[in-house]
């Protein structure tokens, strides 16, 4: 299966209270936020013919993307996206990444939204719209295709730096990876403190994506750090995808580092 459209639902870090916080959102079993009117958070990612990103590049510009809009004053108090956002919240937390190239790359850039780019990656993230209102410039992007490959093995990550491990078990694409590593990392941002996040932000949200070791990947999800649970609704069956682990410098996630 091709589609990267993201129906996941990460759960909260191990140890976290029930309660109406935004973490709930991200609860796998149905809730009161199954019959709230349902949002999408929407991504595209520049994926030119013949220069299109590595893999990582595109995960981790994914991911900024995704803290950016959240930290962004359009999106919080009475911004002019804040109750787009507070609705997405409201509802199940829902990520869905296409691909545009050319002229469509040009017209998704015209609409309101912000582009985070990487090395060489460019992603543009938009306020989140109506499950089935999206703004026709975007609609008619394709889902599937998001095919993409690392030159060269990544390095190991920064220790300063969080790291949104993804799950070694899994084969994704490129796009169902980007908008798991966006739910590991907003899971990340809930969890931190108003000056933690001023901090990560002021850095420009430093962050790495990695394959975890199968050796390690049982430690890291019963570790206390939060872990994004995938519904199955796209490509791969339910479980845990990512998880968030906080670095020494920035993101100090807490309690959680074994």
């Amino acid at each position: 299966m091709t589609s990267t459209a993201s129906n996941d639902h990460p759960v909260p870090p191990s140890g976290t209270a029930d309660g109406d916080g935004p973490a709930e959102a991200f609860r796998g079993e149905a809730s009161d936020r199954d019959e709230a009117p349902q949002f999408v958070l929407p991504l595209v990612v520049r994926m030119e013919r013949a220069d299109p990103p590595a893999r990582t590049d595109a995960l981790e510009t994914a991911a900024r993307a995704v803290l950016v809009l959240l930290s962004d004053e359009r999106a919080t108090g009475d911004g002019e996206w804040a109750a787009a956002v507070r609705d997405w919240q409201d509802a199940r937390i829902r990520k869905v990444v296409r691909r545009a190239r050319g002229a469509e790359w040009r017209r998704a850039q015209a609409l309101p939204g912000i582009t985070v780019t990487g090395e060489r990656a460019e992603v543009r993230v938009f306020p989140p719209v109506p499950l089935n209102g999206w703004p026709k410039e975007l609609a008619r992007l394709q889902v599937s295709g998001t095919e993409l490959d690392d030159p060269r093995p990544a390095a190991a990550p920064d220790p300063d730096r969080p790291v949104l491990w993804l799950n070694p078990g899994l084969k994704m694409s490129a796009g169902k990876a980007m908008a798991q590593t966006g739910h590991g990392a907003q899971l990340a941002w809930w969890e931190l403190s108003e000056a933690e996040r001023t901090a990560w932000r002021e850095a420009g949200f430093p962050l790495s994506v990695r394959v975890a070791e199968t050796t390690a990947w049982r430690r890291l999800t019963h570790s206390g750090l939060p872990v994004v649970r995938d519904a199955g609704f796209t490509e791969i069956a339910p479980g845990k995808t990512v998880v968030a682990e906080g670095g020494s410098r920035y993101c100090p996630l807490p309690g959680g580092r074994p």
